[in-house]
């Protein structure tokens, strides 16, 4: 079977042309309360798709790897979702469910995962609840645009406690998936 790639960067909407984060705005201090290793993480049920949703506490029996990230077709949430998709059986190997957040809607987030050839769930917080209940909002992002997701992972185990938590305070910083894979295994 040939490997997963992304598609070539085609397609690319307005805004991402815009958006460069591996050169991000000026950064105000903030010092995240993020959840912590061993903290029981917050259940959620946000949309999947249109129509449907996924809750947390559903995948219980399997570990979940979450990723929260700021805007969809943006370059290194792009990367990190194909990098993710591309290396998927690793995940599953692993009995692990990754499950990608950010603040886009579900509209967008359903042509986002299909671009990058995704085989996981890319859930909308539009609301920022549960952004906020990880305390990885992100009040000022990029153009004078509001209120994202944190580029952040949590890996939840099967009984529902947290033991991997990483949130880069720099959206151009992807994060360390082997240290991911390690905390799975």
């Amino acid at each position: 079977m040939a490997p997963r790639r992304c598609p070539e960067a085609s397609y690319r909407p307005l805004a991402s042309r815009f958006i460069h984060l591996s050169n991000p705005p000026a950064l105000k201090e903030h010092r995240y309360m993020a959840l912590k290793v061993g903290t029981q993480a917050p259940d959620f049920t946000l949309p999947s798709k249109p129509g449907e949703t996924l809750a947390l506490s559903s995948l219980r029996g399997k570990n979940v790897v979450i990723l929260f990230f700021p805007a969809a077709f943006t370059s290194v949430c792009t990367k990190e979702m194909c990098t993710i998709a591309e290396d998927y059986s690793a995940y599953t190997a692993l009995n692990a469910q990754p499950v990608a957040i950010s603040v886009d809607t579900p509209w967008t987030l359903q042509k986002f995962a299909a671009e990058s050839k995704a085989d996981f769930p890319f859930l909308s917080d539009f609301n920022k609840t549960v952004t906020r209940a990880y305390d990885v909002y992100r009040e000022d992002f990029a153009f004078g645009m509001k209120g994202v997701s944190e580029r952040a992972v949590f890996v939840v185990n099967p009984e529902g406690v947290i033991t991997y938590a990483w949130v880069g305070e720099n959206p151009g910083v992807f994060p360390d998936l082997d240290a991911v894979k390690k905390a799975l295994g």
